[in-house]
């Protein structure tokens, strides 16, 4: 089956909506950051959702959602390769993650772990990477 079509910005209160179902963190979600999100689905009710957030040459990729029934059908794919064009086109280098679930999907993808502590100094100010996800989180990257 094909993944349904992406489109950009989300609306903020159903974005946290379908990452507080996945289990993943909305505290620092401003509209601001939804102006590097791409979802599936509609802006009010996005069944797939995937974050960029864009610090000069690198960016944190983050919130990569996909609702239950849309699982296991290429949505995620589709999303990190959508949101890995976008940083491409904005002049990123190279995109790091964070994951305590996904390891195994984002390494099939090309991503490979990295030490947290050689981050670069913009990763390591996001408040996703300074505070919000554990520090037993994979730490991850791939070069763009």
């Amino acid at each position: 089956m094909q993944p349904e079509s992406i489109a950009a910005r989300p609306g903020l209160s159903a974005a946290k909506a379908l990452l507080e179902s996945a289990g993943l963190p909305t505290d620092d979600l401003t509209e601001r950051h939804c102006e590097h999100f791409f979802y599936m689905g509609t802006a009010d009710a996005p069944s797939g959702l995937v974050g960029l957030e864009i610090v000069g040459d690198v960016a944190l990729l983050r919130s990569l959602a996909v609702a239950s029934g849309n699982q296991r059908m290429g949505a995620g794919t589709a999303l990190v390769s959508h949101a890995e064009r976008a940083a491409r086109e904005a002049g990123v280098r190279a995109i790091y993650l964070l994951t305590t679930t996904a390891e195994a999907f984002f390494a099939k993808r090309g991503y490979q772990r990295a030490v947290r502590g050689a981050a670069p100094p913009a990763i390591r100010a996001t408040r996703e990477f300074a505070g919000i996800c554990p520090a037993s989180s994979a730490f991850m990257t791939r070069t763009l």
